[in-house]
């Protein structure tokens, strides 16, 4: 049986979505969130895409249940069946998610014989009445998460129509992955890499659409770059930069959200992950948690300084992981 949590008071006071990290199947998972909150208080951060199928008719718990301190959080669905979005919407919200994002961007295979991500672009109306049927069920954001277009849509009149559509269901925050997504002949990291950036249409969105929130995504690495495209959106979020170099997220809260709080570094961020591994192990360990489900998130941690070989290899022993010893954390910094 699924036990739905009371949702807390937490999303009333979340931050606003200047900066934050972007749903990436397989990596974004709760533990790595409960990773990145170490690093980050206030950065948005998002689930793995969940599909309606896995809420509607599978273990409801499994994929919805998080920490509290991963707040603020978001749910990214993936589907294209407003019924079942809506169920999946409130379900999400009863489980205390700060907003629900519908994932119009991803451009896998698997995806596409689902009739969901990226091929929802060419259906804009269908789009508009997801998001109104989610926005019906629940009183938390829903927000979109988008290409400029798919295969060979270059124009900006595209992606211009196809937020104006959707903004008819009330949507008023769309994230804009700046690339065209091709939808047959190339791979998901393909599809990340080949088809060219286009910032200035994420940019244009906002000129012409003044009145919503429009966040940037899409290869996106550096302070130097976020702080460039703050000046013409309202929002940064980063990909597998935030997964691959951890750390880079250490100064947004003191800078993009005012936070005097003073900077965790390395070891503290670290040793505040250690109780979460215990209590993690104690309690899941029943049900084949292993250490490295959590450690693997951390790999990138020692990105850019002295020593980050060894603290992988260190973190990535099976034998010493085998043995599910939080400590292997203090190993891995003290060896490098």
């Amino acid at each position: 049986m699924n036990t739905v949590p009371v949702p807390t008071a937490a999303a009333a006071k979340a931050p606003g979505r200047r900066l934050s990290v972007a749903p990436m199947m397989d990596w974004t998972d709760r533990h790595c969130r409960v990773f990145h909150r170490q690093i980050t208080k206030h950065t948005w951060l998002y689930t793995e895409m969940v599909t309606t199928g896995a809420l509607v008719y599978g273990d409801v718990e499994r994929h919805l249940r998080f920490s509290e301190e991963e707040h603020p959080v978001a749910l990214q669905l993936g589907g294209s069946d407003p019924h079942d979005l809506a169920i999946a919407a409130k379900l999400g919200e009863q489980w205390g998610y700060d907003e629900i994002n519908l994932n119009c961007g991803c451009p896998s295979e698997r995806v596409q014989k689902g009739a969901f991500g990226a091929c929802l672009m060419a259906e804009p109306e269908l789009v508009r009445d997801c998001v109104k049927a989610m926005r019906d069920a629940v009183s938390i954001d829903v927000t979109v998460k988008h290409r400029i277009g798919i295969n060979d849509s270059e124009s900006y009149d595209f992606v211009r129509d196809f937020v104006g559509t959707v903004a008819d269901a009330g949507c008023t925050t769309f994230i804009v992955h700046a690339r065209n997504a091709i939808l047959k002949g190339l791979s998901p990291k393909e599809n990340r890499e080949i088809p060219p950036l286009k910032y200035d249409y994420a940019y244009r969105l906002k000129r012409d659409f003044p009145q919503f929130e429009i966040l940037i995504n899409g290869g996106i690495k550096t302070e130097a770059e976020i702080d460039l495209h703050l000046q013409h959106v309202d929002g940064v979020m980063l990909g597998r930069e935030a997964y691959h170099n951890p750390y880079l997220m250490a100064t947004f809260d003191s800078k993009y959200y005012g936070d005097p709080a003073p900077v965790k570094n390395r070891e503290e961020v670290l040793r505040a992950m250690m109780p979460y591994i215990a209590a993690q192990l104690a309690k899941e360990g029943g049900r084949g948690l292993k250490l490295n489900t959590i450690t693997r998130h951390m790999l990138g941690l020692m990105q850019g300084v002295p020593g980050a070989r060894q603290f992988r290899q260190t973190l990535s022993d099976s034998k010493r992981l085998a043995a599910g010893n939080p400590d292997l954390l203090l190993e891995a910094l003290q060896g490098r």
